[in-house]
């Protein structure tokens, strides 16, 4: 490789974002291998964006010239440290922004380096379906599909007065911007929200939803100890649930406030997996990730006057201090599950 070609697309001021897809990452997995993949992506750049759970945004102009290597050289590098290091496959876009890093990371298969330089950014977003257009959800897909305006190309020569009275002033600047790949969002060096699980593997393959049941209120109890012990509350709750087949189904939900409150907890999971409508499935274990982990003390929380919340809360605390001394098996929730160890 040339030694002087990272230089050379610096000052061409050419590519230097990447937008890497960690490819075979699952929810409960992914936090073991999910950390390490973002300090291999900081071995490079210190601009690292987590985008948790299976993907990062990386500003590498700062690496060209020390690595001598273009940025697509670089892409090739992290996949195949990656790929030897821990087996994950990456798919890489590489882009001069965020946007179309990430159009061109998710615009063909996986498992391959993908770069759009400026000059070929009006024939990459031509033909690409609205949909496609980072920040374009169903609905808004609706409303322009419904315009005509089914494609990034014509999304880009509408003026900006039609998407301004299709969308509002804001989202219409916004999406006419974007349709013509300006994109003037950094990259912001930030960590992963940290957060903890508990898994639960049946003895057989379970069939019975009270179990099933009974096994999350089980999980949900354990992360609500431990929140509540190191100071924690969750903002959001991810379900796993693999089956006999070896599939696995994976749900999250945000959760009203942030909280470690087992009850709270529980009838979210309870939520999340009553969603699934598991009637027949054969169910092998079950996961719950506690996710978006922050200090209680910075949490807001709404005011509740209601007498039997708080007689809940101070009876959860009465068997907190009960774990603390008799071991964490000392008080469980009537209907829970005993643990089993992965």
């Amino acid at each position: 490789m040339s030694g002087h070609a990272g230089e050379n697309a610096r000052q061409r001021g050419e590519t230097h974002v990447l937008y890497v897809h960690f490819g075979g990452l699952t929810a409960d997995a992914g936090g073991e291998y999910y950390e390490a993949l973002l300090a291999l992506l900081t071995d490079i750049t210190p601009v690292v964006q987590a985008l948790p759970p299976d993907a990062a945004l990386a500003d590498v102009r700062g690496a060209l010239r020390y690595f001598r290597r273009d940025a697509v050289e670089l892409a090739r590098l992290v996949r195949l440290r990656a790929l030897a290091l821990y087996g994950v496959d990456c798919t890489v876009g590489v882009a001069a922004g965020p946007l179309l890093a990430r159009m061109a990371a998710q615009a063909g298969e996986p498992g391959q380096v993908r770069e759009v330089r400026p000059a070929e950014t009006a024939a990459f977003l031509d033909s690409r379906p609205v949909a496609a257009l980072h920040g374009v959800g169903p609905a808004t897909a609706r409303a322009l599909c419904g315009y005509g305006l089914d494609s990034v190309g014509r999304l880009a020569a509408a003026p900006l007065a039609t998407l301004q009275r299709i969308l509002g002033a804001a989202a219409g600047r916004r999406l006419h911007e974007r349709a013509r790949g300006i994109d003037p969002t950094p990259v912001t060096p930030t960590a992963p929200p940290r957060s903890a699980s508990a898994e639960h593997l049946f003895e057989r393959d379970e069939l019975d939803a009270g179990r099933r049941r009974g096994a999350l209120l089980t999980l949900a109890d354990d992360l609500g100890f431990r929140l509540r012990a190191e100071g924690q509350v969750a903002r959001a709750l991810t379900l796993t649930v693999r089956y006999a087949d070896r599939t696995a189904t994976t749900r999250t939900r945000a959760l009203p406030e942030p909280t470690a409150h087992t009850p709270a907890l529980a009838a979210v999971a309870y939520a999340l997996h009553d969603a699934l409508a598991l009637q027949r499935a054969r169910v092998r274990g079950v996961t719950l990730r506690a996710e978006e982990l922050t200090a209680a003390e910075l949490a807001a929380h709404q005011l509740s006057f209601d007498v039997r919340e708080e007689k809940a809360r101070r009876a959860e605390a009465a068997a907190d201090r009960a774990r603390r001394r008799f071991g964490v098996s000392a008080v469980r929730p009537a209907g829970s599950n005993p643990p089993r160890a992965a």
